[in-house]
């Protein structure tokens, strides 16, 4: 119960509701006098009492909102010059992508690649054909089953392997979700992520075998396999010599070369490329007493595998990504593809009906539905904030965790360097890394506009964890005879220290600055309405 001031009744308690709307009311009324007051002489205005607004006191929802304010604008400070994921909306109607009308992509402003505009001309390469695909699949393997018999004895025994597989990469095509991915089509993505599932479906079955199980069964495969391996070291002969380095190089320095180009195009970032490179040479340092092959002269760490190898693909995996990235791609099927700028397309709209295309041309434009529809330009900035840097940190991690479970799934199952399996499994941790560097990327990078994390990603991270379960769990009797030196736990023990170190200092100490200052700020305000009271 309260008093009403004015008249001195008492008057009934009122809900919030009603509080609010009489907040609301007042604030349309100020706004009406200020709009009222327009024009008229300042001596003609009546001095208008101060009223002083309701403070919400659900503190903590308005400072939840106030930080997710804060760090999207973070993020459009930070981001304000991508080209792929624009912040502000000004100049939208500027960019060509909005007035070129032969852009049928996804806008700029959109992050989320999901659903898109196809050109006519192909359209009926989208159009969703599973009671087809069923029926011509049903029939092919009825087809081959009923004539088995012309397949080689020692084939026969793969067939059922080969159905099983095509009849779950077909279900994966016709019903998983599509991803960020549209070129050559989505449904070639939607068969690259069944791939990864089934491997990871394979992960899992093997950890729970042994290594000589292990070994057994990809016999299964290859029959010349499960028969150790001799190691070869490549620390011999270390003078830095002509004769020495030209004896050095062989095959694996073009491996070399096509890994950096295949991991640029991946990362699309030239300093990121970098620390990794030169982190998996340091690795190579700390393990050598695990795996003998990781022992190499200083100019074959240095010079062949960072300077010539790798910096070779990197280079040209990077200039790719800038081609690919500045190359303004418009598909109009077998039509004529004109990309005009903002000042020529309303000058030429009225002749682009009449322009013709040859053969050669038509057949360059249908070419290009195997080049990527749009390339965003990956910015990790893990020195901006935090979430960069750990973000950042974590692929890092994951990427050299990938490249070591190869080097010791190899040592531990006996398969050469050069075997298709090896090859084969690194084309494929290629191929799944393409959509799910990107997926991570959005993931990490725009927390307010992409809430879960995609399937590509998911499972590329699932594939490189199950690796490394495997390989700790058959490393046991293989590596028990030696240790690791004192001067690699000395490094190590450094290095840790310095990555929770450097985010402490960068991020932590300015957060608790600004943090202690906020505080003496409310202080000084609460303290001041008290004396008010007083």
């Amino acid at each position: 119960m309260t008093i009403d001031q004015s008249g001195g009744q008492p008057m009934k308690n009122r809900t919030k509701e009603e509080e609010t709307e009489e907040e609301e009311e007042g604030e349309e009324q100020e706004e009406q006098e200020e709009e009222s007051f327009v024009g008229e002489p300042s001596r003609n205005r009546k001095p208008r009492p101060v009223r002083r607004r309701r403070v919400s006191t659900n503190t903590t929802t308005n400072l939840i909102d106030q930080d997710q304010e804060q760090e999207q604008e973070q993020d459009d400070d930070l981001f304000s010059d991508d080209p792929a994921h624009p912040s502000h909306h000004d100049d939208i109607d500027d960019r060509p992508s909005r007035n070129n009308p032969f852009f049928f992509g996804q806008p700029d402003d959109k992050l989320e690649p999901y659903q898109m505009k196809h050109d006519d001309s192909v359209k009926w390469v989208y159009t969703p054909s599973t009671l087809t695909a069923a029926a011509i699949g049903t029939s092919v393997l009825a087809s081959l089953a009923y004539n088995s018999h012309i397949f080689p004895r020692s084939f026969r025994s793969h067939l059922g392997v080969i159905s099983g597989v095509t009849v779950f990469l077909v279900f994966c095509m016709l019903n998983f979700r599509d991803g960020p991915f549209r070129r050559p089509h989505p449904a070639f993505w939607r068969i690259v992520l069944g791939l990864n599932l089934l491997y990871v479906m394979l992960l899992s079955f093997l950890y729970w075998t042994d290594k000589s199980t292990a070994r057994e069964l990809i016999r299964y495969f290859d029959p010349s396999l499960g028969v150790p391996l001799p190691e070869k070291s490549y620390a011999e002969h270390c003078e830095f010599t002509p004769t020495n380095v030209w004896q050095g190089i062989d095959i694996f320095c073009l491996a070399h070369s096509l890994g950096w180009f295949a991991k640029a195009v991946v990362l699309r970032d030239h300093w990121f490329c970098w620390i990794l490179s030169v982190g998996f040479e340091v690795m190579e340092y700390s393990l050598q007493h695990h795996l003998p092959n990781f022992a190499e002269c200083w100019w074959d760490h240095w010079l062949l595998d960072v300077l010539i190898c790798n910096w070779g693909g990197l280079w040209l995996g990077m200039k790719t990504c800038e081609w690919l990235r500045v190359s303004p791609f418009s598909w109009r099927g077998l039509g004529p593809v004109v990309v005009l700028n903002n000042n020529q397309i309303n000058n030429n709209d009225n002749n682009l009906s009449s322009t013709a295309t040859t053969r050669r041309r038509a057949a360059k434009y249908a070419a290009r539905q195997f080049t990527p529809h749009d390339w965003t330009e990956f910015r990790w900035e893990g020195t901006k904030r935090f979430r960069n840097y750990i973000a950042t940190v974590a692929l890092l991690t994951v990427f050299l965790l990938s490249e070591l479970n190869v080097f010791y799934l190899k040592s531990l199952l006996w398969l050469a360097p050069e075997h298709p399996i090896v090859i084969l499994r690194l084309a494929a941790m290629f191929l799944w890394a393409l959509p799910a560097v990107r997926e991570y990327y959005d993931y990490a990078t725009y927390t307010k506009r992409v809430k879960r994390m995609g399937s590509h990603a998911w499972l590329s991270m699932a594939t490189v964890i199950l690796e490394l379960l495997i390989v700790i769990k058959w490393s046991k009797g293989e590596f028990e005879s030696s240790f690791m030196p004192v001067k690699v736990k000395i490094f190590w023990s450094i290095t840790l220290s310095l990555l929770i170190l450097y985010p402490a200092i960068k991020f932590g100490l300015p957060t608790l600055k600004s943090y202690n200052q906020s505080k003496l700020a409310s202080n000084s305000t609460s303290s001041a309405k008290y004396k008010i009271k007083i």
